[in-house]
């Protein structure tokens, strides 16, 4: 996808997919600094939120935080059940693109209610409900978004969840994050080969493996809003642990990061079956069509995101769906009255 043609350029979904790259050239990883300092203070980290406020910015926050071998207890789950937990020696961050959303001001106020002076909100809007009912809070620097998937603002809330643990860690993170928004313009601009997206068009469920670390399941929520197809996300090796007893021919499976001691596994139990396999990947793989992408280093989920981004995008112009308008879909899923 790119800017220079209207077909593109005529929705806001895409400038605003476009708008990552200097979303993430201008972001500071300073600007997480209170609550490092806070996990310094408590020892755990809990993030509740959302949908895609929770997905990607979370979790691979956690899979950094656990790669790294970080002593933080660092947990993550949706607001309601979150609500069941004594957090009272957590740092809680509460993420609400709008920080309106009914389930995550409902948990930001029981925490209130009890005394945790050490929960803080991450929000796209200043003085929002959520913030109020927190100690302190971020205001993201991407700006509000028209379309109702959220795609820039996703990006900036995982690197400000990122960069927390780049604090507890001591880690300068400033070049690799200098080099970023290149290489996520040249995922987001990559040629997607046409046979990839008649594959996806042909498809009864399109399936997204891959990593816990959001990723893959962020792009799972998205295919659901931007293509308007049933799709279902596998962690891991799930997909060749039995689901393949329930797939059809004609569906397709986006690996994403393939771990390359399973190559073989996937082929064997993919082979004959009619199940397209496409990998996400910095190298060639063996399987059907390989979208290669840019070697980000420590920050390449970030890259897989925007790729997949780019994928989902072309299948939705191919369809002629408006990409900025889904039938269902609202722009703050259960916002509070």
């Amino acid at each position: 996808m790119n800017l220079k043609e209207n077909k593109y350029a005529q929705y806001y979904l895409v400038q605003e997919m476009m708008g990552t790259v200097p979303t993430v050239a201008k972001f500071d990883p300073d600007c997480s600094k209170f609550v490092a300092d806070s996990v310094r203070k408590t020892g755990r980290m809990f993030f509740s939120g959302e949908g895609s406020s929770r997905i990607f910015p979370a979790k691979n926050a956690r899979r950094v935080s656990l790669r790294w071998g970080l002593a933080a207890d660092i947990q993550t789950d949706g607001s309601r059940q979150a609500a069941e937990y004594d957090l009272s020696r957590f740092t809680v961050l509460v993420d609400s693109n709008s920080g309106r959303t009914k389930e995550a001001l409902a948990l930001a106020r029981k925490l209130q209610a009890e005394g945790n002076k050490e929960t803080f909100s991450l929000s796209a809007n200043p003085d929002t409900p959520i913030q109020q009912a927190c100690a302190a809070g971020h205001v993201l620097g991407c700006g509000w978004e028209e379309a109702v998937a959220a795609t820039k603002s996703v990006v900036e809330q995982a690197l400000f969840c990122e960069s927390i643990f780049w604090q507890l860690a001591g880690k300068d993170m400033k070049a690799a994050l200098k080099g970023l928004p290149e290489k996520l313009e040249q995922a987001l601009t990559l040629q997607v080969p046409a046979e990839v997206v008649a594959w996806v068009k042909g498809a009864h469920t399109i399936y997204f493996a891959g990593y816990n670390d959001g990723v893959a399941e962020e792009l799972t929520l998205k295919t659901n809003e931007i293509t308007r197809r049933k799709s279902d996300f596998l962690e891991g090796t799930y997909a060749v642990h039995g689901i393949e007893e329930v797939m059809q021919e004609g569906d397709i499976v986006f690996v994403v990061d393939p771990i390359e001691s399973e190559y073989e596994k996937f082929q064997s139990v993919f082979q004959g079956a009619g199940v397209h396999v496409v990998a996400i990947s910095t190298k060639q793989t063996p399987f059907e069509q390989t979208i290669v992408v840019p070697d980000a280093g420590e920050l390449q989920p970030y890259v897989y995101l925007c790729a997949g981004w780019n994928v989902l995008v072309e299948v939705g112009i191919s369809d002629g769906i408006n990409l900025d308008k889904p039938e269902r879909a609202r722009k703050v899923g259960n916002e509070m009255q």
